[in-house]
Order: structure tokens, then sequence, then C-alpha cells
């Protein structure tokens, strides 16, 4: 399965991967899916949202264990984020067939769509919907790089936007979801396990700052002549380093625009993106607000209007303590441990119990090429997850 994944949507040049929402990689993705939801005769389903599903047993019976992940990328992204869960989960099932263990609930593998939020800029976009937690409006009002609406997107790839909505009934459906994933920092390399449980997702979210100047020729206008935003910019960039430090958080501009982007050429507007995520929401919004204030103090003093906008905020994710007790436990007592990165997992969170597996990562490093976990770590997370359902779903 990893093998034949493998090569869809890779950048031959950067060895990132490029698997964005409703793209010909994401179709290769998805046919992939659905391709091994059919070899092993599982009842395949695509949701009102695009998320696509594999059943084994009555979806309507009730109570059903579900797990899975995403197979979408950030930019330039890894090979574990996401396609790890989805392919431990089909091995699982595969393990648990192989034992003769018999279920005596429905289990379901999932793909949920845009997880990463590449591509349009919100994340976890087919869990929001489900959930009810991104309205139809404000979906229908994400557009990528180049105009393109969701609806459009999701036309082009042969779904219907006009279907896109809540999902309750579905979710009813649902007794426990289990997401593993690779995890995305150092901890597990730390304590010397394989496998891990997640306590919590830190609050999150994400902010776009308008730096508004005016455009002018580099050459020719003089420094204290000029209302330059990528001054104020870089400023707010150092700025959100220092508070995300001081208060024990974390804070990052990843993503750039410039108008009129001309390297000889005074910008009129830079647009960066605020990552921010904190133990706690107190703690994110107050250095949220500091970054904020120390843009509009440098701006004032650049001659540049600042906006913000919030684009996205998931408050604290607390999984539920019962699951991530008894997945715990099932597991011999492995660590228990919080992350800083959203998931599906903590969207559904809200309306079904949920819980995550982690996989060691021995370098910490994610979104990235350099993104790894070890094959034997690997298929420690696939026995993991198969006791872990073997323990929810038979029994």
């Amino acid at each position: 399965m990893w093998r034949d994944l493998a090569p869809i949507g890779r950048d031959a040049t950067t060895t990132g991967y490029r698997r964005y929402a409703w793209t010909g990689a994401d179709a290769d993705c998805r046919a992939w899916f659905r391709g091994q939801a059919e070899t092993r005769g599982l009842t395949y389903e695509v949701d009102r949202n695009g998320n696509q599903w594999a059943w084994l047993g009555d979806p309507a019976a009730g109570d059903a264990v579900v797990t899975g992940s995403h197979l979408d990328s950030v930019p330039d992204g890894g090979a574990f984020d996401g396609p790890l869960g989805v392919v431990s989960s089909f091995a699982a099932l595969d393990e648990l067939r192989a034992r003769g263990k018999h279920l005596a609930k429905p289990l379901a593998i999932v793909n949920f769509g845009d997880e990463e939020g590449a591509r349009f800029g919100l994340a976890c976009v087919g869990s929001r919907l489900t959930a009810g937690q991104l309205t139809v409006d404000q979906a229908h009002t994400l557009r990528d790089a180049d105009g393109v609406s969701l609806p459009q997107a999701m036309e082009r790839a042969g779904y219907d936007p006009e279907a896109i909505g809540p999902d309750p009934e579905r979710l009813a459906r649902i007794g426990a979801f289990v997401e593993l994933h690779v995890e995305q920092g150092r901890a597990l390399a730390d304590t010397g396990d394989a496998v891990g449980v997640a306590s919590a997702i830190w609050p999150h979210g994400r902010w776009r700052f308008d730096f508004h100047g005016e455009a002018n020729h580099a050459g020719t206008t003089r420094i204290e002549d000029r209302r330059d935003p990528m001054l104020t910019y870089a400023n707010t960039v150092l700025a959100a380093r220092k508070k995300a430090r001081l208060a024990g958080a974390l804070a990052t501009f990843g993503k750039v625009s410039v108008e009129p982007n001309g390297v000889n050429a005074i910008a009129s507007l830079v647009r960066g993106w605020l990552d921010s995520r904190a133990a706690d929401e107190k703690t994110l919004a107050a250095v949220v607000e500091e970054v904020e204030r120390a843009a509009v103090e440098r701006g004032q003093r650049d001659g540049v209007e600042v906006r913000v906008t919030r684009e996205s905020f998931t408050p604290v994710v607390e999984f539920a303590h019962d699951l991530r007790d008894r997945l715990s436990g099932l597991l011999g007592g492995v660590p228990v441990l919080p992350t800083g990165a959203g998931h599906d997992a903590g969207i559904l969170s809200a309306s079904v119990p949920t819980a995550m597996l982690f996989v060691r990562n021995p370098t910490g490093v994610s979104h990235s090429p350099a993104e790894t976990a070890g094959e034997d770590d690997c298929l420690a997370g696939v026995a993991a997850l198969a006791q872990v359902l073997e323990g929810l779903a038979c029994h």
C-alpha cells in the first residue's frame, strides 16, 4: 500500500508532496482509497462533503468504530502526515481478519477531505462541514490563490457542491473515532516509545495581517519618504517570535503575498498569515493581541495601515478521558501526551468520542519532505491500532 501511494502528488524537484484538495493528485489519492476498499470487499461511499468511507458491517446499525485520517498535504509536505493513518487503518483491518476476529460493531475507515487547508486556507474543511463547524455560506466564500471557489473546484472534480453541509445523521452512527497519526514533535523520541496516546490538542488559529502602504520606485524614493509595508511586516514577524517565546507559545508567519511583487518596486500591500498556538486559550489570545499591537505601533511609524482578520480558530480539545484511558490501558500504559497540531479528530471531538494514537517521529520534523518514521515503528503503530480496534469493536 505504501509503495503504491508514495508516488502520487510527489514533486520531482523538492521530493515533497503537493496533494491539494480537488486537484488531479487528490483524485488519484481518492482512487487509491476506493481501490483499497473494494479490494477488501468493503462498502464504499462518499458523503455529502466529499469525505470517503469504507465500511465493514452495516453503516446504519449505529455505535460504529471509525478510524482513518487524510491523504492531502501541505505544500511540499512529507509522506507520513495523514497517509500513515489511512494506510495503517487498512493494515490494522487486515490484521484483525488474519486473526479471525469477528466484529460486534460496524467498522469504518475514512479519508477526510482537505484536512491541511493548503488550497483554500482553512484546515479540516471536510470534517468541519460534517460537524457543522463550517457553514455552507462560509464554505462558498473560500477561494484559492487563483480565485477558484471551493464549489467550483468540487464541481470540476465531479462532486456536487450544492450537497455540502452538516451531516448529523452520519455522526450519530459513530460510537468512537480513533485517528492514528505520525507524531509531529519529538516527545516519543525522547521517551523511547514507539507509540503514544493523545491527551489534548492546543487551541490554535490563523490570522491574516494586511499591511497597506504605498507603491513607489525602489531607486528614486528617499527612505524618509517611503510608506513601505514590507518593513512593518518584517518587524511584525520578529515581534511574533518574541511574544510567543516569552509566553511559552508558538507563533509563525509561514505564508506571505506581496503586491505588486516587483524587485524594483516598493510594495503597496503585504499580506501575511499568522499561525499561533498555545497550551490554553487565554495565552493564545494574549499572544495574538500583542502581535497585533506591535504591528499597529510599527505601522504608525512607517505610515502603514494594518488590518487583522481572524480566518479560523479551534478551541482547546480535551479528548474523551474514558476513551483515552481505555486506549492507554489496552496498549499497556504507553505515554499520554498533548500536541500543538490540529487534526480531524479534534474537530469531531465536539460531536463524538474521539482519541488519537501517535507513532514516533525520530527527528520531530513534519510538514517537510524530511518527515519520517521508522518501518518498525510504523508496524508497531499498526499493531497498536489493531489492538485498539479489537478492544472497541470486537467485544
